[in-house]
């Protein structure tokens, strides 16, 4: 039996990650490698994988582009602001 309660979608998702996730999300968004983004927060690339699969996860989103993509919607439509977005 299917639910008939519509699902939230990716970009009201956003506020739900933590402040690491939204960091990590806003480098992948840019483009950075996962051994980028390690080096840069000073953390395993395990680390980095280990946050964006909770990110996708909790985005409901496949794949580093499709969460890119939210993110950067997010930050258009409402002006989504963290210390990585110029």
């Amino acid at each position: 039996m299917e639910s008939s309660a519509p699902q939230p979608s990716p970009d009201s998702r956003l506020p739900t990650l933590s402040v690491r996730e939204r960091e990590i999300l806003a480098m992948a968004s840019r483009g950075m490698s996962n051994r980028q983004i390690a080096g840069e927060l000073q953390v395993t690339v395990h680390g980095v994988k280990f946050h964006l699969a909770s990110i996708f996860r909790k985005l409901g989103v496949g794949n580093r582009t499709e969460a890119a993509v939210v993110f950067a919607r997010a930050v258009q439509a409402e002006g989504v602001r963290t210390r990585f977005v110029s």
